[in-house]
């Protein structure tokens, strides 16, 4: 049976199966190695998301994944007082809301690797005019999230993968090292292009990979068809059985 990598998050991961999606390149990557876990879940904070953990991760299961990428922020840092401030999770308890979610993984695999994803920055600039291509005359004032709240939070998740000894990934310092990140990596100020996507790809790739986790070196499933006996093609699977 294949191992599971588990992608856990909001709108930006359950997105990533989509046609240049990085959940996509990642299934492409470990095609045959392993299985890629779509768990997203569009508009879910991190308070939100502790509910789902008795479901999608049961303690006391046989074959709990080998690693989980655990990716929210973007929602929680919606600004209160706001359009969405429905989602607004202050960072103190987004913080804790991470604790328990990483404790809670622990407890069903002491082996799992868990991967903290920060929030991306967000292009104030393209909120509005997004809001606006939907809204028109309607649409809000002032943008329902801004890109040093969303710093706030990415710190904060950084920080706590660092108390806990865990890998994490920064996307929001990561996408801002590029000149006009704002439209190059997010299609309306906050979730991702093709572009960004590949970014989000390869930090998660190069983490698994520096991890204990390299596509390239863990076994297929079952042989390459190059390696099968196919005069007799039952002694292969028999052997792979073994």
């Amino acid at each position: 049976m294949r191992p599971q990598i588990v992608l856990f998050g909001d709108s930006i991961t359950e997105q990533s199966f989509r046609s240049g999606g990085w959940g996509a390149a990642l299934a492409d990557t470990y095609s045959r190695k392993a299985d890629i876990v779509l768990r997203g879940y569009g508009g879910y904070t991190s308070r939100l998301a502790l509910f789902l953990l008795q479901y999608l991760f049961p303690l006391g299961s046989t074959k709990p994944p080998v690693a989980t990428t655990v990716f929210f922020g973007a929602n929680d840092a919606a600004l209160a007082g706001r359009t969405s401030e429905r989602q607004h999770v202050p960072v103190e308890e987004y913080k804790e809301n991470l604790r328990r979610i990483v404790h809670h993984l622990k407890e069903c695999s002491s082996t799992m690797l868990v991967v903290l994803v920060t929030p991306p920055p967000v292009d104030e600039e393209g909120r509005m005019q997004y809001a606006k291509s939907l809204y028109g005359e309607k649409a809000m004032e002032l943008p329902e999230r801004t890109n040093d709240m969303a710093g706030v939070y990415a710190r904060q998740c950084v920080e706590l993968a660092r108390e806990l000894g865990l890998p994490s990934i920064n996307l929001w310092s990561k996408m801002q090292e590029t000149e006009g990140w704002q439209k190059k990596f997010l299609s309306d100020g906050l979730h991702l292009t093709a572009e960004g996507n590949a970014v989000v790809y390869q930090e998660v790739e190069r983490v698994l990979r520096e991890a204990w986790l390299p596509a390239s070196e863990m076994p297929n499933d079952f042989p390459h068809h190059s390696l099968i006996d196919w005069k007799h093609p039952e002694k292969t699977f028999q052997q792979q059985c073994i």
